[in-house]
């Protein structure tokens, strides 16, 4: 088996066919490759810096929700306890409606009592009135009959 031109991994000889304007030396490839490897860490670095800024404008923005959060709740709790002394309980609405209850029980029960001798009355006038009537027209009849 002959091969010509044979590669770098068969023997120690240069590959036949090579060209002087593609060659480069070892010590220019590793310069090659520890530049390009410096250019990757800046742009890493840099890339870290603008991330580790961003998080610090997000923390920042979040700290100021929060204190704007918390400001808004509590001003809210100091409306209701403002508020709070405002309003009656429900103990106190029910003491108010026995008192009003309390207050209002005799003129309730004159009011009743006053109807039902006016009522009483009404019912004495018409009793009155009809016997009056039945004995109109009986003494009429009677005149009538004795006439």
């Amino acid at each position: 088996m002959t091969d010509e031109g044979g590669g770098a991994s068969r023997t120690t000889e240069p590959a036949a066919g090579t060209s002087a304007a593609t060659d480069v030396s070892l010590r220019e490839h590793l310069l090659a490759l520890r530049a390009a490897d410096i250019r990757f860490q800046n742009e890493r670095d840099r890339r870290y810096t603008e991330l580790q800024a961003e998080r610090d404008r997000a923390l920042i923005i979040k700290s100021a929700d929060q204190a704007y959060r918390d400001e808004k709740a509590n001003d809210l709790r100091d409306q209701i306890s403002r508020e709070r002394g405002e309003y009656a309980s429900k103990t106190d609405l029910q003491g108010s409606i026995d008192t009003i209850n309390a207050t209002l029980k005799p003129l309730v029960e004159f009011v009743a009592a006053q109807q039902g001798v006016r009522q009483g009355g009404l019912d004495l006038r018409q009793a009155i009135a009809w016997v009056v009537a039945f004995i109109l027209g009986a003494w009429a009849i009677f005149q009538a009959a004795t006439g």
